[in-house]
């Protein structure tokens, strides 16, 4: 386990399997998940914040987020976990500018 810092959680160094809650996971770490693009079973690494607008992207769309990957994964040019970033973004940047609610809490 990482050593603890002032503010109590652990140290950037300790992977969130080694976290004892969502609390002390930082919206920032990195995860690893499971997922299958066009039949395939893969695992992407991407930011917890960018995965859970990711689901809310495939939840409003009515979709899985299998499926949402696979679309994404269709029209990539980089790496996937680059393109699900970049879709997020895109995704929160447009809700912005529509007014909308910016995306997951």
């Amino acid at each position: 386990m990482g050593a603890p810092r002032e503010h109590g959680g652990t140290d950037a160094l300790t992977p969130a399997s080694e976290k004892t809650s969502a609390e002390d996971v930082p919206r920032g770490a990195l995860g690893r998940h499971s997922v299958v693009v066009a039949g395939h079973r893969t695992s992407v690494s991407i930011e917890d914040v960018f995965w859970e607008t990711l689901r809310a992207i495939a939840t409003e769309r009515g979709i899985s987020l299998n499926r949402l990957i696979t679309e994404i994964d269709d029209r990539r040019a980089g790496n996937l976990s680059s393109a699900l970033r970049v879709h997020a973004a895109e995704w929160l940047r447009e809700r912005a500018r529509l007014g909308g609610t910016p995306g997951p809490a």
